[in-house]
């Protein structure tokens, strides 16, 4: 019996020997680099989490300015976003997303220098111009390269760079605003934006050497492999039919794409609220438990519930591959998202809030391969990168809703507590809505 006719403990077909050999060198070679790109990206997109603890005070900001500064990238990066990812699709991958991070690491090196509030609003809104479509855009590249079967857990690897970034960047920017105050002539907080930034400006010259745009053009792969992974993803493409290939504008309003975005806002609401106040709510145990904690130190407690939640998000990727169910594997981590978050800042130690904290970067980190996986599902080509990337848009809505009203609320009632009911209760519609959603499309239903 060859390798093709075998199959596999959960009973699905076991790859044949050139398909695991062509899935395993095409992740080695994209994966790992675009995690990295990924890492550079989100810590220049949330280090202000950091840096508002000792830059507020040099910039007069009230809670509600610093979740204004937070929220108002999302406002460029949204507008743009769409448009970005229909560039990438016409012009590349190694064309648009080298200059994307050119552009952004000027921009996020520029906020070291940044005179007053009004400033660091227009920076922030022009870092939000400069990296739309750098996340939808890898998200469409990735479905370039690999099956539709294993995009789960390759996405689960991809996304693995959320809480990474985190984990590491959280004490990586407290250790450089603590210990590189004064360097330069700079308080700590410019050294932090200054050295951060100046990653994504040199990766930008790597990106353009390094990747691929299409597998036809990979010298990297023998003639068989190439021909193998042009062929899987070619028949992959025609089983879509027609249905994948409508036009942008139709797929700009196919109710799916909306719902999905929908869903997308709900988790990314909690993404966003941990991002931004999380620093900001253990800096706050001083006051509410009495502890006395260094930057370095915050930092390193800031890394916990992301170092768990990256845990999680491997295995439960792993999970839906193996089941091959999907709808839960959203709907699930979700409602644990919704349901801690809400009661972290009611319970009376240090320890317990982080155990609530950590269970709800638990859900949002599970949540969000799987739910990736969903669009790619009905969406392919041009309607692929405009539908990806209008997900994308809606669901970083929250990038603006979830530090502004939380910092609102903190200043008009005084604690944190009224922003995180509203940030389960956003969780929760996702939970429902992502099930509401696969009940009544049968494609959905499928997955």
């Amino acid at each position: 019996m060859t390798s093709t006719d075998s199959t596999t403990t959960d009973g699905g077909v076991a790859p044949s020997e050139i398909e695991s050999r062509v899935v395993k060198k095409v992740a080695r070679r994209l994966i790992p680099f675009l995690i990295l790109l990924y890492f550079v990206n989100y810590l220049d997109r949330t280090n202000i989490a950091f840096a508002k603890l000792t830059m507020s005070a040099d910039l007069g900001m009230t809670e509600t300015m610093f979740g204004l500064a937070s929220g108002l990238f999302f406002v460029g990066y949204l507008l743009f976003e769409v448009p970005s990812n229909l560039a990438l699709h016409r012009f590349g991958a190694r064309l648009w997303i080298a200059r994307i991070m050119l552009t952004w690491g000027i921009l996020a090196a520029a906020l070291a220098f940044v005179p007053n509030v009004g400033s660091l609003y227009f920076l922030r809104i022009l870092l939000g111009i400069a990296e739309a479509g750098f996340f939808p855009g890898v998200l469409l590249y990735l479905t370039f390269w690999f099956p539709k079967k294993y995009r789960v857990r390759l996405m689960g690897l991809f996304l693995l760079t959320l809480p990474l970034s985190s984990a590491l960047g959280a004490p990586l920017s407290a250790a450089i605003i603590q210990y590189g105050d004064g360097l330069f002539g700079l308080a700590g907080w410019r050294v932090m934006y200054l050295i951060e930034g100046l990653p994504a400006v040199i990766l930008a010259f790597v990106v353009w050497f390094y990747l691929t745009d299409r597998p036809a053009d990979a010298k990297w792969l023998t003639l068989e492999e190439r021909t193998w992974l042009m062929k899987s993803m070619d028949d992959e493409e025609k089983e879509l039919g027609d249905a994948g290939h409508q036009s942008a504008g139709k797929t700009l309003r196919d109710p799916r794409v909306i719902g999905f975005g929908l869903v997308y806002f709900g988790i990314t609401y909690g993404l966003y609220a941990l991002s931004f106040f999380l620093p900001s709510i253990v800096a706050g145990f001083k006051q509410t438990f009495n502890t006395d904690f260094s930057l370095v130190e915050t930092g390193l407690i800031v890394a916990v519930p992301y170092a768990i939640g990256a845990v999680a998000m491997v295995l439960w990727s792993r999970h839906s591959d193996k089941t091959g169910e999907r709808m839960w594997h959203v709907a699930a981590p979700t409602l644990l998202g919704a349901v801690s978050i809400p009661i972290a800042l009611y319970l009376d130690s240090p320890f317990t809030v982080m155990i609530a904290v950590s269970l709800t970067a638990v859900g949002v980190l599970c949540a969000l391969p799987v739910f990736w996986y969903l669009p790619t599902t009905f969406l392919t080509g041009a309607s692929a990168a405009a539908g990806i990337a209008m997900i994308n848009s809606i669901g970083n809505a929250s990038g603006f809703g979830a530090p502004y009203i939380t910092g609102w609320l903190t200043d008009v009632t005084g604690n944190a507590k009224a922003g995180l009911w509203v940030v389960g209760a956003v969780m929760l519609c996702a939970a429902i809505l992502v099930v509401a959603l696969a009940k009544r499309s049968s494609k959905t239903a499928q997955i």
